[in-house]
């Protein structure tokens, strides 16, 4: 029994041999002499087109094999250049395994996303489906790989977690009651579901120098956006004894890197997705991986989209002043029009961003950096951490963070402690970028968003 994938790899060395295989059904055509099916077995994003004809073992189970159902074909191969694919299968036994119903919702014709997010469970068998989920497994593997070369420990923090990394309150609480008597509850106090694994990660990094974090976060956000999902994944690494340049060469690197790898494992899904979802998504990756990334601090940044409303550019947000929270229209302005070249923005003003930032010397801004891709603003958001305990406290304060709940954190402070640097990467985000799939719902497998929690 051959795999699709192995027989695609090894097609020349197997013409005029008899190879069997067990597949799905795409599609199911009866001819007046020939009758064409086009199966796949899962294990390869090309298709096997298999051609029958009367009076072989199997017939009828060919002819009344629909949609979905699961045949098993014996057959010669045939090198078929010049047919529109290298090969073809020439039957001459067909056993019909399982029959799928008419009603299968999965016809051959044009699906909306709509539609088949409702179907979830069915869409991976879509050929962009089919290309998108493929691409996010070499991804992943491709992030995996990356930091293993490089000595990174891998540290999966916790999921339930008492303290929430970015303060924002906007965390799923985890409880076995019900109610707000946490004392009574499970772990005797408040638990949530994770927003980060940085804290964590920032603790292990102070034992191993090198380590990141690969998991699930969430986000209790009431947020139907594209971009925004309840359940994601982060890529969270973190380096001790680095700091903020440090950290800009890693998140370059990075990236480069393991788009670069997945680009190169997934040749057919990106030509597709280039030629059905988004033109001219291989030469936005190529620029990607092959650009030079720049550097503009947020101050300047801040003056650059000012003398663009100066000159008549029209953003939703004119009002341009130190202490504005950049909003995606204009990290796009800065990396599309201004710098035409994903862009690091660096040192932001403290009140924008998060508690453990590290303190600049002009006591306004923090040593923070976003890296801004064209296309869509935002991919990446680090920073060198704060080493000063007393600063740490002071800024848990101003931001309404009890300093008691982070004990354990800040207290590394006192064990030893010098610079310490990391970011987080979406996952999520990334995929998107890399795939040109516009709705973050669409590069889960299974998406949780505001009252949706289907399969």
């Amino acid at each position: 029994m051959k795999e699709l994938q192995e027989i695609y790899q090894d097609f020349a060395k197997l013409e005029g041999k008899e190879i069997s295989i067990i597949g799905r059904v795409r599609s199911n055509r009866q001819g007046k002499n020939v009758c064409f099916m086009v199966i796949n077995d899962g294990t390869s994003f090309d298709d096997l087109q298999v051609v029958y004809k009367e009076g072989i073992d199997g017939f009828e189970d060919g002819t009344k094999s629909r949609v979905a159902s699961i045949v098993e074909i014996t057959g010669t191969l045939l090198l078929t250049p010049t047919k529109g694919q290298p090969f073809e299968l020439s039957a001459h036994k067909i056993e019909l395994l399982d029959q799928a119903v008419e009603s299968y919702p999965l016809q051959k014709k044009e699906h909306s996303p709509e539609f088949l997010r409702e179907i979830a469970h069915l869409r991976a068998r879509t050929k962009t489906f089919n290309a998108v989920y493929k691409i996010r497994s070499e991804l992943a593997f491709a992030i995996h790989k990356y930091f293993n070369d490089r000595g990174f420990i891998y540290a999966q923090t916790p999921i339930i977690t008492g303290n929430d990394a970015e303060g924002a309150g906007e965390a799923f609480t985890v409880t076995t009651r019900g109610d707000d008597k946490y004392e009574k509850d499970f772990f005797g106090k408040q638990s949530t579901l994770t927003v980060s694994g940085q804290l964590h990660a920032e603790a292990f990094a102070q034992a191993f120098k090198k380590v990141y974090t690969f998991g699930p976060t969430f986000r209790a956000e009431n947020s139907n956006t594209s971009k925004h999902a309840a359940e994601f994944w982060m890529i969270e690494p973190e380096v001790a004894f680095s700091d903020l340049q440090d950290n800009i060469v890693l998140i370059e690197s990075l990236i480069k890197y393991t788009v670069n790898y997945v680009f190169e494992k997934c040749d057919a899904e990106f030509k597709f997705l280039d030629a059905n979802l988004e033109a001219g998504l291989i030469d936005k990756i190529k620029n990607l991986v092959e650009s030079k990334f720049k550097t503009t601090s947020y101050s300047e940044a801040i003056k650059l989209l000012q003398n663009a409303v100066k000159n008549g550019h029209q953003f939703e947000e004119n009002k341009i002043a130190f202490g504005l929270d950049l909003a995606t229209e204009h990290e796009r302005y800065i990396c599309e029009v201004i710098n035409q070249a994903p862009t690091f923005v660096i040192d932001y003003p403290k009140d924008i961003k998060a508690f453990y930032m590290k303190l600049n010397d002009d006591h306004q801004t923090v040593a923070a950096v976003d890296l801004l891709v064209p296309g869509i603003g935002e991919l990446v958001g680090g920073s060198e951490r704060e080493g000063d305990y007393d600063k740490l406290i002071k800024r848990c304060e101003e931001m309404g963070i009890d300093p008691s709940s982070l004990d354990w954190y800040l207290n590394l402070r006192k064990y030893g402690y010098f610079k310490s640097a990391g970011f987080g990467l979406g996952f999520e985000r990334l995929l998107m970028y890399i795939t040109g799939v516009a709705n973050i719902r669409d590069v889960l497998l299974y998406p949780r968003t505001p009252n949706n929690l289907l399969f």
